[in-house]
């Protein structure tokens, strides 16, 4: 069993940074890929970053629209998961979570664990 919970969100006007933070329980976070989806209001959760426990070549992906603006990282020895976001827009306002998937994959359906997820809200 995977803990995880969200700290970092909160109000921002556009244009400005956030760093948020995933602390996990998990002993073995090392093997574990991470990512960071969201969820606004009226609309379907969607995927923002991941990363994977290792791998050779690029272990990182993130979706088009945070591409170049949202950088993911990993502590393995904090057990800790990390999304820097800059050049933040309103329509980056969401339920941030993070999610745990066992092994190294980039498949969203193996994602078997979830924070509780905290507020990003980006004013105009």
């Amino acid at each position: 069993q995977v803990q995880l919970v969200e700290s970092g969100g909160g109000l921002v006007q556009s244009g400005g940074s956030l760093r948020l933070s995933c602390a996990a329980s998990a002993g073995t976070f090392d093997r574990y890929t991470m990512g960071w989806f969201r969820q606004a209001p009226g609309k379907e959760r969607e995927f923002v970053a991941a990363i994977k426990w290792r791998g050779i070549g690029v272990n990182t992906r993130y979706a088009d629209s945070v591409k170049g603006r949202f950088t993911i990282s990993r502590d393995n020895a904090n057990n800790t998961l990390y999304l820097e976001m800059n050049s933040l827009q309103p329509e980056d306002t969401a339920i941030y979570y993070c999610a745990a998937a066992y092994g190294s994959t980039w498949s969203e359906s193996r994602y078997n664990y979830w924070g509780q997820g905290t507020q990003v809200t980006v004013s105009s």
